[in-house]
């Protein structure tokens, strides 16, 4: 009780501890299983309103796809990449550029594919699989990569039209010439797009997604340039001026220059391209045959033959003396000469070309002795005589015979009377004389010139020497039987069909003199030499003798009645042999040989005045 109600507080039963805690733990387990309960109304509902949705925390890259339906999400993932595959891809080769659309290169969004993936989470088909799945998503989200495509053969396609346009084929370096102008092609690089090599590149920038610049990969093969700008100076140098040809005559005369132009170096003028195997080259050549053609025309008369000395020998002191003194010569060396010219028609500058003679020396100079040729003593001579011979005769055998004096013959060499003798003209200093053409004696240049090669004949044939041609007259002329001697040994020439020739078949040189004896009517030949045989000439031998035909006369308007004149001689026909003997310096016969001659019956003719009865009297004995 209170002391200010002055009632009594009846104090309420305590409640034991063990009863709460009993209360607290069935109430616990109350609150729990409510709990639980009501989780597993709102799984059930959440399961119920994501069963045809995204699960929440489900992204595409930066795409929120969670609560989306499958339509709401696949259009929200197309519009979402559609800037990707519209992209602009830039393709630069040098300053050339091309540019495309990602998808018109084979750029493809895999939509489907997101989805499908987005929708796979919290949505298998263990449903505990799919709760973990859904919560995973709900508490730390789920990010499913973008995922792009290329087809690659979209993208191969475009390039390959790409590639038409930069690719091209490579052009070496080459040149040519027009009219006298030559021009460089200094070739074009080859091209070729490499497409395997920038599809690679185009790839890795496509499956960026963005707006990007490929460098495509181009293969280059520059223009092989050779040696075409040497040989363009080669063909510039030739074709820059005439070239001129130049020489002096043999009369020390500055001849007119020949002049090559460059329209003629063009048309001989030749550029090839050489395969040397892994390289090439251009060769510039000019065929010089033409002008070889033209030098081996000219080489005649520019062509100084050298003066061969003439000499006198003396017996006695056993020495020569130079009568007519030496020379040299010369002769045009075409090779050489093409060699220069070749090198003035690619030169700029030294374009005039001299000639190039090469210097031919006598074969005995004035200085040689009698001992280095082998010439000791009288190893043969020979005379005839013209006396009765008419002066014209006399002075043709005077100059002929002196024309022949101090020639040196070399071992082996062929001796030629019409070579060594020279032109019978009346230039030369002949004059009319008898001659026999044509089966007559007439006058014409040079009549008397036979005596001079019957005597060399003569000489030659007592010498030993070898014959090489021979031609005897037609008929016996009494010129060459004077003093004792027999026919057969004369020797006939005409010019330029008959000569007397013969070869030196010793080992000695043969000095050959002549000496016209005026006062014994007498023309000798001798030949010094070292004695290398001797000859014994035979007596002739005549046969088949055949008498002269009777006279004959012809009529002569410049004679008067009763004169007479004799044209020509009767000699009888005969066939003749003369026969030699040839021994060795020990007296050994070594060679027997012999001159044949067919002499032809000759009659004498006799020219009369007009009405001379000889006339008549010929007349009838013909018509009988």
């Amino acid at each position: 009780m209170s002391a200010s109600s002055g009632s009594w507080d009846i104090a309420p039963p305590k409640t034991p501890a063990l009863v709460w805690l009993l209360r607290l733990l069935i109430l616990t387990g109350i609150g729990a299983a409510l709990l639980a309960l009501l989780l597993a109304l709102m799984l059930l509902a959440l399961q119920l309103a994501l069963s045809d949705r995204i699960v929440p925390g489900v992204r595409v890259g930066d795409l929120e796809l969670g609560g989306r339906t499958e339509t709401e999400a696949l259009a929200a993932i197309a519009e979402r990449f559609a800037p990707l595959t519209g992209a602009t891809i830039t393709l630069r080769y040098g300053e050339h550029i091309w540019q495309a659309r990602a998808a018109d290169l084979g750029l493809r969004a895999a939509t489907n594919d997101m989805l499908a993936d987005a929708l796979s989470i919290g949505h298998g088909h263990d449903e505990i699989e799919g709760l973990r799945g859904q919560a995973e998503a709900w508490f730390n989200g789920q990010n499913i990569a973008p995922q792009l495509t290329l087809d690659e053969n979209v993208a191969r396609k475009y390039l390959s039209t790409v590639a038409e346009q930069i690719n091209r084929g490579r052009r070496d370096a080459g040149l040519s010439i027009v009219g006298t102008a030559v021009t460089i092609d200094s070739g074009q690089t080859g091209r070729a797009l490499d497409i395997p090599a920038s599809l690679d590149r185009l790839t890795a920038s496509l499956l960026r997604g963005e707006d990007a610049e490929v460098e495509l990969v181009v293969r280059e093969s520059p223009a092989r340039l050779w040696n075409v700008a040497e040989a363009a100076l080669h063909v510039d140098a030739a074709l820059s001026g005439p070239v001129q040809l130049v020489a002096i005559d043999p009369g020390g005369e500055p001849l007119q220059p020949w002049t090559i132009t460059p329209a003629q170096i063009r048309a001989l003028l030749s550029v090839t391209l050489t395969d040397l195997g892994d390289d090439k080259r251009y060769d510039v050549s000019i065929n010089m045959e033409a002008f070889a053609d033209f030098l081996h025309s000219l080489a005649s008369s520019l062509m100084i033959v050298p003066a061969e000395g003439r000499f006198d020998f003396d017996p006695i002191s056993q020495q020569l003396t130079a009568i007519t003194p030496s020379s040299g010569g010369r002769e045009l060396n075409v090779p050489e000469t093409i060699a220069d010219l070749e090198d003035a028609v690619f030169s700029r500058d030294a374009r005039v070309v001299p000639m190039v003679f090469d210097y031919r020396p006598p074969r005995y100079h004035s200085g040689v002795t009698a001992a280095e040729l082998g010439i000791t003593e009288l190893v043969a001579q020979a005379t005839t005589y013209y006396w009765g011979s008419w002066q014209n005769r006399r002075d043709n055998i005077e100059l002929g015979a002196g024309k022949l004096h101090g020639i040196i013959i070399a071992p082996g060499e062929e001796f030629s009377f019409n070579r060594h003798l020279g032109p019978i003209t009346s230039a030369a200093g002949y004059q009319d004389s008898a001659v026999i053409v044509g089966g007559r004696t007439v006058n014409g240049i040079g009549g008397g010139i036979c005596q001079v090669s019957t005597t060399m004949f003569r000489l030659a044939f007592s010498g030993g020497y070898a014959i090489t041609e021979r031609n005897s007259h037609g008929y016996r002329v009494g010129y060459y039987e004077y003093a004792g001697a027999g026919p057969g040994l004369d020797a006939a020439i005409w010019q330029p069909t008959s000569d007397f020739r013969f070869l030196n078949n010793t080992p000695h040189h043969l000095l050959i003199e002549s000496e016209f004896m005026s006062a014994k009517d007498a023309l000798q030949f001798r030949i010094y030499s070292t004695p290398h045989w001797r000859t014994v000439i035979e007596t002739p031998i005549i046969r088949d003798v055949v008498e002269a035909p009777p006279p004959h006369f012809e009529e002569n308007p410049n004679l008067l009645r009763g004169q007479i004149q004799q044209v020509d001689y009767a000699a009888a026909g005969a066939d003749v042999w003369v026969y030699r003997n040839i021994y060795d310096t020990a007296g050994n016969l070594i060679k027997r040989d012999q001159a044949y001659t067919h002499y032809q019956p000759w009659q004498a003719v006799f020219e009369v005045a007009p009405g001379d009865p000889r006339l008549e009297v010929e007349e009838e004995d013909e018509s009988e």
